[in-house]
């Protein structure tokens, strides 16, 4: 195993010794750190940044492939980061609470990274900025700006970004899409997908902060509020993930899968919708005093009804009153001259059922490589992954956009050029958040 003290003289000195077994050594170690891509036997300084419930399997998945070297773990909770570190067998001195700590390591070359959402920019524009590739849990953003800056940072130095909408690298997701953009349903004339809901707002009582758990980090970008369980697990009573500082409700939760199936079988990755409808009263969402079970608040703020409309006219409506546990939120219906076709998570519904039979046949040999081995493919190769930043970006747009039409409880007019409202100025002032002093987002130019 790769030893950190070992000198560039010491390696390359043992490996010529051992020609005949070819070993990958992190890149870092012996090849120019500016270099765009490693060579066929560097290996890929890994790190992970929040690595809970979700970002644990992530990093896990990255981790396991044998081109990447686990280098360091960062975690605000010391004990989940320290069980997390040893399952990798990562010293103790190589484990961290504060992000810049990951960030700042000239032998990190990529980071998995799965923190709530008000955390998400802040860490990936000065991670992007310092040239580390990066895989990031979906959504990537928890404000339209946030994606404009973290666009202008991965363009400066040219890394590689995976979106976490591991749906696209599921075969049966990524035919149905192909055969959908390629015009097997004809012209698309409409699309319906789950009534996803909208966040509220968090006055829980406080409890006592776990040992190890740095309460003031985890708030981050957002201004600090007491511990409480119930909004550190993501989804609790509530959880962090129904909670507006923090997230964009389910319709981020959920949202980015489903309208990230749509995006992709529409051919709209580069773009998005050009109108927002609401039908009903503006969202008044409501405040949890007290632990509560999510249902609540999903319910009321699964109102007012939402569509949005695509410059090619096809509309997409937020109607369909489904189990979000089942997995049929991780897509949409969509109709067209020649059938309709409900996609969910791997798997798909025609109908008329022989509707896509032919398509299928044809594609039948099509094998994906994991989300996780589709990012480090990327690292090695140069290539756009399947889930690249600007297909993340478009994707949590639509979910932002949505929520802010069902908070002002009106109609808006949507520049995907621009990223902004077209003349609502009270709209754009919903554009971003300012952060607290000391967790400042940089200048990128």
């Amino acid at each position: 195993m790769y030893n950190q003290k070992t000198t560039r003289r010491q390696l390359l000195k043992a490996a010529a010794i051992t020609v005949a077994v070819p070993t990958l050594i992190p890149r870092t170690v012996f090849a120019d750190i500016a270099a765009k891509r490693p060579g066929a036997n560097d290996r890929i300084g890994l790190a992970g940044i929040g690595v809970g419930r979700q970002g644990n399997g992530v990093f896990g998945a990255a981790a396991s492939d044998k081109r990447t070297e686990v280098i360091c773990v960062c975690d605000v909770w010391k004990k989940r980061a320290n069980d997390i570190a040893a399952k990798h067998k990562v010293s103790p001195e190589n484990v961290y609470q504060d992000y810049r700590k990951v960030i700042e390591r000239t032998d990190v070359d990529a980071i998995v990274t799965a923190t709530p959402e008000h955390w998400r920019s802040l860490i990936c524009v000065n991670a992007a900025l310092a040239g580390k590739h990066l895989y990031v849990e979906k959504p990537i953003t928890l404000t339209i700006e946030d994606g404009v800056l973290m666009r202008k940072a991965a363009k400066k130095t040219g890394i590689v970004f995976q979106c976490g909408s591991m749906q696209r690298s599921m075969v049966p997701n990524y035919l149905v899409c192909k055969f959908i953009r390629e015009g097997g349903l004809g012209k698309v004339t409409e699309v319906i997908c789950a009534n996803y809901e909208s966040p509220w707002l968090n006055n829980l009582p406080a409890q006592n902060i776990p040992e190890g758990l740095d309460w003031d980090m985890w708030c981050g970008p957002a201004e600090p509020v007491p511990f409480n369980n119930d909004l550190f697990t993501p989804r609790a009573k509530p959880g962090w993930l129904s909670f507006r500082n923090y997230s964009g409700g389910e319709m981020t939760g959920w949202g980015t899968h489903g309208f990230d199936q749509i995006q992709c079988a529409l051919g709209m990755d580069d773009t998005g919708p050009i109108e927002i409808i609401v039908e009903g009263s503006k969202l008044e969402p409501p405040t949890y005093n007290e632990s509560t079970d999510k249902k609540v608040g999903d319910e009321l703020c699964s109102k007012p009804a939402l569509a949005f409309r695509y410059a090619n006219g096809v509309t997409v409506k937020l109607a369909r009153a489904v189990n979000w546990s089942s997995g049929d939120r991780g897509g949409g219906l969509i109709i067209g001259e020649k059938g309709k076709i409900e996609i969910s998570r791997n798997k798909f519904v025609c109908e008329p059922k022989e509707l896509a039979d032919e398509f299928m046949k044809e594609h039948a040999g099509t094998k994906l490589p994991s989300h996780t081995t589709n990012w480090i493919n990327c690292i090695y190769d140069g290539k756009q992954t399947i889930g690249n930043l600007e297909t993340g970006i478009r994707t949590a747009t639509i979910c932002h956009i949505l929520n802010i039409a069902r908070y002002l409880g009106r109609n808006l007019k949507w520049d995907p050029v621009k990223e902004e409202f077209t003349g609502d100025a009270e709209a754009n002032t919903w554009l971003r958040r300012e952060h607290r002093k000391g967790f400042e987002q940089p200048t990128v130019s």
